[in-house]
């Protein structure tokens, strides 16, 4: 090989470098994004089963399935909330008190710190 050509090619090899290394850091990102992700939702999925799963002393436990048919044919009404607004305000209190945010700013994320003041503040806003 030529100097010339040499050069080319070591070049060449460095920006195909250059390149892979930018696509490995947009593909780090993108591992990352997903196992946070991931966590989210796995804590997420295991609080909803908390929740369907309520157990009761003396009961066997339920199943995922069973617990999804007592869901769906529960009254709503029978609940320790107050019924101050109606059935809306009735599930937002319910999603609220199982773990979820109601608020604007966060609604449908599970709550992971304790009380969130913007939920609290649109709860009594409702009463």
């Amino acid at each position: 090989m030529e100097k010339k050509n040499l050069f080319e090619y070591i070049h060449e090899l460095e920006t195909q470098m250059n390149h892979m290394h930018g696509d490995m850091g947009r593909l780090k990102l993108a591992v990352k994004e997903l196992l946070e992700e991931n966590q989210r939702l796995t804590i997420e999925n295991e609080q909803l089963r908390r929740v369907l799963k309520k157990e009761v002393p003396g009961e066997p436990e339920l199943t995922d399935a069973q617990a999804v048919e007592i869901l769906a044919d529960s009254d709503l009404h029978n609940h320790p909330y107050p019924e101050v607004v109606g059935e809306g305000y009735d599930n937002l209190a319910r999603l609220y008190h199982e773990g979820f945010h109601i608020c604007n700013v966060y609604y449908g994320h599970l709550r992971t710190e304790g009380d969130c003041l913007f939920c609290l503040s649109f709860l009594n806003k409702s009463e």
